[in-house]
């Protein structure tokens, strides 16, 4: 069974037209390359209020497995995406958000413990919010990887713990 999955980019520049987006066809790659499928794909600037609905709106339309955003969880005055994220969540995912920051850490990226992002459960719909370098991107799905179907199965069925 293929899963669904939605990919946010979170950026000012890109929303604009004055970067080009290698986040997250970063993500959707990884994501597609393991079967999932992607039913939707979104940019949003940085904006709390508008990166809050859109989320809302896309897991109560669409009802994704696994929602990704990329960028805005840095310490700039517009990294947002953890605080529009935040208010959704029903139930945080806290160990993926440590695992996501140590792996770039590991990496030898000291800055990757300045990550601000945040993981967790709505509506049957987990949400990770991943940086918004496309290396990073990948090296975060990639540390997430162990655990994607299972945890995926147990929102899904509740599938016992292994």
């Amino acid at each position: 069974m293929s899963r669904r999955a939605i990919v946010v980019t979170v950026s000012d520049r890109v929303h604009r037209g004055e970067s080009v987006d290698r986040s997250g066809p970063a993500a959707e790659r990884w994501l597609a390359e393991r079967g999932f499928t992607i039913t939707g794909r979104a940019v949003v600037p940085d904006e709390t209020d508008r990166i809050f609905e859109l989320l809302r709106t896309l897991i109560a339309e669409e009802r994704p497995a696994l929602l990704v955003t990329t960028g805005g969880t840095g310490f700039a005055p517009r990294d947002v995406t953890p605080e529009a994220t935040l208010p959704l969540i029903e139930r945080r995912a806290p160990g993926i958000e440590e695992r996501i920051r140590r792996t770039g850490e590991e990496k030898g990226i000291p800055a990757a413990i300045l990550g601000r992002g945040v993981s967790g459960i709505r509506e049957g719909t987990w949400i990770i919010n991943l940086p918004g370098n496309p290396d990073a991107v990948i090296d975060s799905l990639d540390a997430i990887a162990p655990v994607l179907d299972h945890a995926l199965d147990q929102i899904e069925r509740g599938a016992p713990h292994d």
